[in-house]
């Protein structure tokens, strides 16, 4: 004990100075097993480190003890208060960022750079990879704050392409990749906005040319054998009427021999304006017209082709049930059934042909070829792709014809009704004839229209399914890319992707 009634250790140092009070409160803090070990004095943290446990004391409770300090006497343990820290009874400070000491004092040495606040990952050191990256490779998804690949207003980059993936270059008509099954319904309708001056205007001159002369022969030819009708005898009259039907009737092949000629022209010309209008090229109608031209008798070849086996096929069928129905009694029975079934077999029979040959027109006029070629090379293009082909060329004609009967059938009842309403008498028979002949005309010139359409769409359908199946068979995609790349830097030693090769 000293002179100023402090206890020294033994080493010389004065013991912590307490009251009696507080002696007697740190000899009842015992522990609760032998109630004999008086509790030590808690270690002050050092500078720049946390209390032991790394846990703050609890807010609002006094020091190990159980009693509050007196007023200007230091908390147990004979340490004063860490700066920072608050006395008993005042509210603690507001917390520091995590991991910064207890007390509000900065831990020793430099300050960490880009230290993260509460919840935040760390950013990587230089050189290091994210967590959870694989060595090597580029973190996953953009930046924070910045629009990734699929951003609204940017080309979305399709699921498991690779990277730097770009989409097909589409110059015109359609993308240069093979087509699916619903581009090549929608895309002949496309041809349709293409260049319409060519493709429709085509159709409507050469449906008028032939509407044109239906009028003209027929109804010059009616005119007269009515007149030779009039001015027959009584004992003459039948056998002059039945030569004046079988005229009219005769007189009726010239127009549909026009019509069959212009359908095999148009079909040229459809499809030379579709292989044009397929790397970005718009022909004005002149020009189509005299790049059609040299293949126009090759075409007409194929027309009448098709024309005769028809022919012969109901020759044959009908030939096969009359033999049966001029024998009478259970002939006729068996007759009609050869005639039924013959007709569907040979009409199965007729579309799957038709479908393996549908694209003769289209091999004839892009790649110049001959018939028997154009044959053979539709034939090998379609093979394994008979249900895609037919299809579409099904699905566009009931779209077409549907179509055409929604806007027709209503007009012609319209027709059929109006003059019964307005003249119920038939009191006025000049305005009637009138009113039939306006409405007659009225309807031609809308089938004029239709008809030309469904002509465009049809084949520009074929000329599409013919470039479908050279992409996916013979890479004409690659050939087209390459094409309209040169013509796009003024390359012209490139030549026509659809010029005639050495192909089987």
């Amino acid at each position: 004990m000293s002179d100023n009634g402090h206890w020294h250790s033994p080493s010389g140092e004065p013991s912590s100075g307490r009251s009696h009070d507080d002696r007697r409160t740190g000899d009842n803090s015992t522990s609760a097993d032998n109630g004999d070990a008086q509790q030590q004095p808690a270690a002050s943290p050092r500078d720049g480190q946390p209390p032991q446990g790394g846990q703050p004391p609890q807010g609002g409770l006094p020091p190990q003890g159980g009693q509050p300090p007196q007023a200007g006497q230091p908390p147990h343990g004979g340490q004063p208060p860490q700066a920072g820290q608050p006395l008993y009874g005042q509210p603690a400070a507001p917390p520091g960022q995590y991991g910064q000491p207890y007390g509000g004092q900065p831990p020793a040495g430099p300050p960490p750079q880009d230290q993260p606040r509460y919840g935040q990952y760390a950013p990587p050191h230089a050189g290091q990879q994210p967590y959870g990256q694989p060595f090597g490779q580029q973190p996953y998804g953009p930046p924070y704050g910045q629009p990734g690949p699929g951003h609204y207003g940017q080309p979305q980059q399709p699921f498991g392409a690779p990277s730097g993936w770009a989409p097909p270059p589409k110059p015109g008509l359609i993308p240069l990749r093979p087509l699916s099954f619903g581009s090549l319904l929608t895309a002949p309708f496309n041809e349709l906005r293409h260049n319409p001056k060519a493709t429709v205007g085509s159709a409507l001159i050469l449906q008028g040319i032939t509407v044109v002369l239906t009028v003209i022969i027929t109804g010059i030819v009616t005119f007269v054998m009515l007149g030779r009708i009039d001015q027959a005898s009584a004992a003459d009259q039948d056998e002059i009427a039945a030569g004046a039907v079988l005229a009219i009737l005769l007189s009726m092949t010239v127009p549909m021999l026009v019509s069959i000629v212009g359908s095999a022209f148009l079909q040229g010309i459809v499809v030379t304006d579709t292989s044009r209008a397929v790397i970005g090229e718009k022909l004005s109608l002149r020009a189509v017209w005299k790049a059609t031209w040299p293949r126009f008798w090759t075409l007409l070849g194929w027309t009448f082709l098709v024309l005769a086996a028809v022919l012969v096929v109901l020759g044959i069928v009908g030939g096969f049930g009359a033999l049966f129905i001029v024998q009478g009694g259970a002939g006729i029975a068996i007759g009609v059934l050869v005639i039924i079934f013959g007709s569907a077999g040979f009409a199965a029979l007729a579309i799957w042909i038709f479908t393996k040959l549908a694209i003769v027109p289209s091999v004839i006029v892009m790649e110049r070829a001959k018939l028997a070629q154009a044959i053979s090379r539709s034939w090998h293009l379609t093979t394994g792709s008979f249900w895609k082909t037919f299809g579409v060329i099904f699905l566009i004609s009931m779209i077409l014809n549907i179509a055409a009967q929604i806007i027709t059938t209503p007009l012609s009842f319209v027709f059929g009704i109006v003059p019964g309403l307005l003249d119920p008498t038939g009191s006025d028979v000049t305005a009637t004839l009138i009113f039939l002949l306006i409405a007659e005309v009225v309807l031609v010139l809308i089938t004029v229209v239709l008809s030309a359409i469904m002509s465009v769409v049809q084949s520009g359908a074929i000329a599409l399914i013919y470039v479908d199946l050279r992409m996916r068979r013979e890479g004409l995609d690659i050939e087209l890319i390459r094409f309209v790349e040169a013509r796009q830097v003024g390359d012209a030693s490139v030549p026509d992707p659809f010029a005639p090769s050495e192909r089987p």
